[in-house]
């Protein structure tokens, strides 16, 4: 089922409308400001010393601005950006057509780097440590390596599954940086300049009752903020209103917390769990939904914001989500006892 708060990878095979709504510059670059000062010092003083940046990882759920901010810094280094996917690299061959066909201070953007096959990872090492490749020719008594300089290129790796990177590979990245989902008020400022570009004026609190159902992630801000844009000029209505934004996500489905039928589904299975733990293989069997979409497109926001937790044993409701339900928390003596009220 599509989900309108779906937050799955697009990498580069993105949206054009989307595409057209990043920001082209750091100061139009909302959030993630921690993050913004650390690339500016370090991009500062690449290129005082005429060098390439360091490698770089970016971390975290999907749809934080980890692609754009790698645009970003190609812009402000000067530099090209080559963007590909960790999946489309299937041999060592197809990584060494790319990193062959790099120039002095370019960028290769992996995402989805985790996704990356054991053998394509050897041949990066010595690529990102010592900027040379070693290829193999031949088989048996008769191979041969040759060895083949590289260009000092900085590597940017984009991942939502950061333990899924092997230790010597996380390694080689001088620099980590975690994305953190976005408060109500930066994505309202990113609504309203997408608003602008949009050919739309979004009042104050229309921008809010969006970005309030935005699940913390710029990327379903801004496809909200393109399906409210179609229901307003079906109005005929110039200027985006509070009145006609709740009306548009309540017809789509969305929620005051961002929830769609799919995050309430898994709520009301925990809830009526009563208390007790349960596996990401019985959820995903009682809700016929794979268990990659529930760790990746689903839980995360729900465990950022509070909503369930997980144990050793599994997943559980937390207080917040019986509170929004307006049931009672099973407390422990109750549970031992088998019971939930």
């Amino acid at each position: 089922m599509e989900r309108l708060v779906e937050v799955e990878q697009i990498s580069f095979e993105e949206d054009k409308n989307e595409v057209n709504l990043r920001p082209s510059s750091w100061d139009d670059y909302i959030g993630q400001e921690k993050i913004k000062r650390n690339l500016k010092v370090f991009i500062e003083a690449s290129k005082k010393r005429a060098e390439a940046l360091d490698h770089i990882l970016f971390y975290g759920p999907p749809g934080l601005g980890k692609t754009t901010l790698s645009y970003l810094i190609s812009s402000e280094m000067n530099s090209n950006i080559k963007i590909t996917a960790g999946p489309m690299i299937e041999k060592s061959g197809d990584l060494a057509a790319i990193l062959t066909n790099l120039e002095e201070g370019d960028i290769l953007f992996i995402d989805e780097i985790h996704r990356l096959s054991p053998a394509v990872e050897e041949i990066l090492y010595p690529a990102m440590e010592d900027y040379r490749l070693d290829i193999i020719i031949g088989s048996g008594p008769a191979a041969q390596t040759v060895k083949i300089d590289l260009p000092r290129f900085t590597l940017i790796g984009a991942t939502t599954r950061a333990g899924m990177l092997s230790n010597p590979l996380r390694e080689r990245f001088g620099m980590h940086f975690r994305m953190q989902f976005y408060t109500h008020e930066e994505l309202a400022k990113i609504i309203q300049k997408a608003a602008v570009k949009l050919n739309k004026h979004c009042e104050d609190d229309a921008a809010l009752e969006i970005s309030r159902r935005s699940r913390g992630t710029p990327r379903v801000a801004l496809r909200l903020l393109r399906r409210v844009r179609d229901f307003a000029e079906v109005e005929n209505e110039d200027i985006i209103m509070k009145e006609r934004c709740k009306y548009a996500l309540d017809e789509l489905g969305v929620n005051e917390s961002g929830f769609d039928e799919m995050d309430i589904n898994l709520l009301e299975l925990l809830v009526s769990n009563k208390g007790k733990p349960m596996g990401l293989s019985t959820i995903a069997a009682a809700l016929s939904e794979d268990e990659g979409t529930i760790e990746d497109a689903i839980e995360p926001y729900l465990l950022a914001n509070g909503f369930i937790e997980r144990t050793a044993r599994g997943r559980v409701a937390s207080v917040k989500t019986y509170e929004m339900f307006r049931l009672s928390y099973p407390n422990s003596e109750k549970l031992e006892e088998g019971t939930l009220f």
